[in-house]
């Protein structure tokens, strides 16, 4: 039996993020399942490496009930950050560069050393070289924000672009802190970290376990977000966006009018 495209999946998913088209899903239609959306995304990546982009991180998706709820899946996974998705904290993104954009508010880590998978959490204090409140902006490439598993999967979880404020040493607990994400200065979401899988911690042993399924082990220096803690906004030209994490701090970010 032939499987699915994955060369060709991945073309047309990467077109329609060059050319900011949203195009149907394709699992449906192609025979995807999650490990060939796993090579997709993979191809996708190697597609940007091609273009002179660096891996510099990986990201978790569907960590919270409320994002699972928002997007009607109900799977852990997790993608690939190169720098250029990288925003400054407080920079400014071209909301006309992405076909819907979204934006929630993240806990990123640094890592300081190579997690090994099955460690146990508690252990992955000395793995942490710092912690950063973040923001991520997803940009699903299907039409309406709608997508299977593997959909989303291959298309390298909406990952788009990513702000990550400043770093500080990882605090005593990071289990239940809250968080606001602030658009033009008003709350448009409250949550807490509890939302990312209880702890954010355990999104990095997740990200640890399932990244390492397909021969991929974080590495030194790396950025891993854990995930979002609130639901998604639909981010608009001329929007001033502000997570907010107890503890530790602000990340924010303009989009362009």
């Amino acid at each position: 039996m032939i499987g699915p495209d994955v060369a060709g999946i991945a073309e047309k998913l990467g077109v329609a993020a060059d050319t900011v088209t949203a195009i149907g899903q394709l699992a449906a239609e192609t025979g995807l399942d999650v490990d060939a959306a796993y090579a997709v995304q993979t191809a996708l990546l190697q597609r940007r490496l091609a273009r002179g982009e660096r891996l510099v991180g990986l990201k978790m998706g569907l960590t919270s009930r409320a994002k699972m709820a928002q997007v009607g899946v109900d799977e852990v996974i997790w993608g690939r950050l190169t720098d250029v998705m990288r925003v400054p904290d407080g920079g400014t993104v071209d909301v006309g560069a992405y076909i819907h954009p979204r934006v929630e508010p993240e806990v990123a880590f640094l890592l300081d050393r190579l997690p090994e998978p099955g460690e146990p959490v508690g252990a992955f204090t000395d793995a942490v070289r710092a912690v950063a409140p973040a923001i991520e902006l997803i940009d699903s490439r299907y039409a309406d924000f709608r997508f299977s598993l593997p959909d989303v999967i291959a298309d390298n979880t909406s990952a788009a672009a990513f702000v990550v404020g400043p770093w500080s040493p990882v605090p005593d607990g990071l289990e239940n802190l809250g968080v606001l994400l602030e658009i033009d200065g008003r709350v448009a979401q409250v949550g807490s970290t509890a939302a990312i899988l209880g702890d954010p911690r355990r999104a990095l042993d997740e990200g640890v376990r399932l990244a390492g399924r397909h021969g991929v082990r974080l590495r030194e220096g790396w950025v891993f977000l854990a995930g979002a803690a609130t639901a998604a906004v639909p981010l608009r030209p001329g929007a001033h966006v502000r997570a907010v994490v107890e503890k530790l701090g602000t990340a924010s970010l303009r989009a362009a009018s």
